[in-house]
Order: C-alpha cells, then sequence, then structure tokens
C-alpha cells in the first residue's frame, strides 16, 4: 500500500485523479497502435463465445437495445464511428470487416481501463483497493457488451455482404 494517509478526501481524489489519467493513458495507446492484427476479430479474446449464444445473451438477458444507444459514443477526430453505416444496400465486405476491427479496438480500450484494478491493489489497502476497483469495471463492462454485441451483428452482416457481393459480381443486371 503506497498511499498512507487515512483521510478519506484525500484518497478518493488521489484515485479519481489515477481513473482518469490510466483512461487518458490507456486511449492514447489504444489510438496508436497502427498494427491491423493487434485488433484482428480472430484473435481469442474477440471471437463469439458460445455463453454470448450467438448475441442472444445480450438480447435476451441484458436487454442490450433498450440501453446501448443511450452510452456516449467516443469518435475521434477522422474516426470510426457506427453513426457513418452506409445504406445496407451499399455496405461492403472491406466497410464491415474495418468496422468490425473498431470493435476490437474499443472492447480492447474498455478491458485495459478495467485494469485500473492492479493500481488500485497496489496503492491502497485492501478495503480501498476493492472499492476503486469496481468503479472502472462497473463503468466499462456494458461497453465491453456493446462491442461484442455489434461484432456478432457486423460478422452476420458481412457473410451477408459477402454473399450479396459475390451474387452481384456472378449475375451483373
Amino acid at each position: 500500500m503506497i498511499l498512507k494517509t487515512n483521510n478519506i478526501q484525500q484518497i478518493i481524489l488521489i484515485n479519481m485523479f489515477l481513473i482518469i489519467l490510466w483512461h487518458l493513458i490507456v486511449l492514447f495507446v489504444c489510438r496508436n497502435i497502427k498494427s491491423k492484427s493487434f485488433f484482428s476479430p480472430k484473435k481469442f479474446i474477440y471471437v463469439p463465445k458460445k455463453w454470448e449464444e450467438n448475441g442472444n445473451f445480450y438480447v435476451k438477458k441484458l436487454k442490450i437495445k433498450k440501453w446501448k444507444d443511450k452510452l456516449p459514443q467516443y469518435v475521434a477526430k477522422d474516426g470510426f464511428s457506427k453513426k457513418n453505416l452506409q445504406s445496407l444496400t451499399k455496405l461492403s465486405p472491406e466497410y464491415i470487416e474495418r468496422f468490425i476491427l473498431e470493435t476490437c479496438r474499443a472492447e480492447w480500450n474498455h478491458i485495459m481501463c478495467c485494469m485500473y484494478f492492479v493500481i488500485s491493489f497496489i496503492i491502497n489497502s485492501f478495503y480501498y483497493g476493492i472499492i476503486f476497483s469496481v468503479i472502472p469495471v462497473v463503468a466499462n463492462v456494458p461497453f465491453i457488451f456493446i462491442q461484442r454485441y455489434n461484432r456478432i451483428r457486423l460478422l452476420k452482416l458481412k457473410h451477408r455482404a459477402k454473399a450479396n457481393f459475390t451474387k452481384e459480381f456472378l449475375n451483373p443486371t
């Protein structure tokens, strides 16, 4: 334990400052990783899991459709936004692939933000370590769920778009 103070206000201020700083550092690192393979949707961490039930877990158990659009969305300058989704008839497999990659990037960012718990347990007593570990986890887990849910949907869309692209290419009108 690094924090030797018993002053609750100081403990709160220091931890809140460090949580914000941690999130900014993670965001900076995430935005500066240029390797597409680092965020490959084929990596185990990003591949849909059996418990997700092909997205049904999020829809039926978490009622994600009711709340996902109410949470804020971060879009960097010249970034990729879900609001840029083109008409479904004009979606190319490449565009969808880029979108999928961005869901992996965002998920990685939110997972790393949850990792503040390591710092929390290093600097705080056990009791405060738990309290200040829960805050970033509770704040970031909904965003992780949104990225995973969207990626499952995008993978289905990519499969359909590839089929349509192939059909159009083989049978032009």
